[in-house]
């Protein structure tokens, strides 16, 4: 099977207000005050990344009021509110918790009159309150929500970070792949993740980490389970890097045909992301861990706008357009060889 032909784990659905609540606190360091939640958090499920603000809505235009996502009220929605009368605020507050919302956040520090959060709470319906400004909290939020409904999936192989360069090295069982990333681990590389790889599909960038069973620890056969981390320190490991090449093994065959120059490029799509694949046949005697770091070096090269291949393909136009009748005899690099004795 070719490698990118890997089925999506199915997609979260939904998650809780109160897992929403306890993640961002720990994991985003959001401070969150709570307004109304005592027993609704858990009967609340945010079912989408994206966040709304009910401005339209407070003032009375629900048409296209997106109900079912998390609602946040900045300085904008507060100002207006605080305009209107004590009636009118109850009015156009009814307006918006007359839905089914899944939470609100009060943000900038933003207060709600005690007679509007009495509304929210007879509807069942959390608030939570901020400090954090208005746009700085969505896009927080969003971005943990992306992560959260995120497609993800599995992939055999070991994820390595060299020179800061994420690379995928896949084949079939048993080709070597744990030994290629211990030997880069070795030279002062980092391990992601050794035989299953979890890859996150994030802003059409794919994330790549081990899974909670297997991080940091690495199989080698005839050897058993090693600790990475307790054995070459924590400089070693990292817990996530993105996914920039994809470097498959495979048993040489003299009847394949082998990319030679490095200007046919392949690629392979996972989750609908297109990265950069290198077909890369074994012989004995073939180093691969240095050719690994060749080819992250090579990347940055081109990263950086060098492409060897490139240049050296116009080298070769220039000299043929150049030396055109003059035969095909090669010349010498130097012209000259001054006196070389030890």
């Amino acid at each position: 099977m070719p490698f990118g032909n890997h089925e999506p784990i199915p997609k979260k659905k939904e998650i809780s207000v109160s897992y929403l609540v306890e993640k961002v606190q720990e994991q985003v360091h959001i401070e969150l005050e709570a307004c109304v939640a005592e027993d609704c958090c858990d009967d609340r499920s945010v079912t989408e990344a994206d966040l709304h603000r009910p401005g339209l809505a407070l003032a009375g235009y629900i048409e296209l009021f997106t109900h079912q996502r998390i609602q946040v009220i900045g300085n904008t929605e507060s100002r207006y509110l605080e305009y209107l009368s004590r009636e009118k605020q109850k009015e156009a507050f009814a307006n918006i918790v007359q839905f089914n919302l899944p939470v609100i956040f009060l943000t900038d520090s933003n207060k709600l009159p005690v007679y509007l959060l009495d509304m929210a709470k007879k509807e069942g319906i959390p608030v939570f309150r901020t400090p954090v400004e208005t746009t700085q909290f969505m896009a927080l939020i969003r971005d943990f929500l992306e992560d959260q409904f995120a497609l993800q999936t599995m992939v055999h192989g070991s994820m390595v970070d060299v020179y800061g360069i994420g690379i995928l090295i896949a084949g079939k069982s048993g080709i070597g792949k744990s030994e290629v990333a211990l030997d880069l681990v070795e030279r002062g590389h980092r391990l992601v993740a050794d035989d299953v790889v979890m890859l996150t599909k994030k802003h059409n960038v794919l994330m790549t980490s081990a899974s909670e069973m297997n991080k940091h620890f690495m199989e080698i056969r005839g050897l058993g389970i090693i600790d990475i981390m307790s054995m070459f320190g924590i400089r070693a490991i990292r817990y996530q890097k993105r996914l920039e090449i994809v470097l498959e093994l495979s048993l040489w065959d003299e009847s394949e045909d082998i990319e030679r120059t490095g200007l046919n490029r392949d690629k392979t799509s996972v989750l609908g992301v297109d990265i950069p694949l290198i077909n890369l046949p074994i012989t004995p005697g073939k180093n691969i861990t240095v050719i690994a770091e060749v080819i992250a070096m090579n990347y940055l090269l081109r990263h950086y706008g060098y492409d060897a291949a490139e240049a050296f393909q116009e080298k070769v136009k220039k000299s043929i357009a150049t030396k055109k009748g003059e035969g095909n005899i090669p010349t010498r690099a130097v012209e000259y060889f001054e006196g070389d004795i030890e």
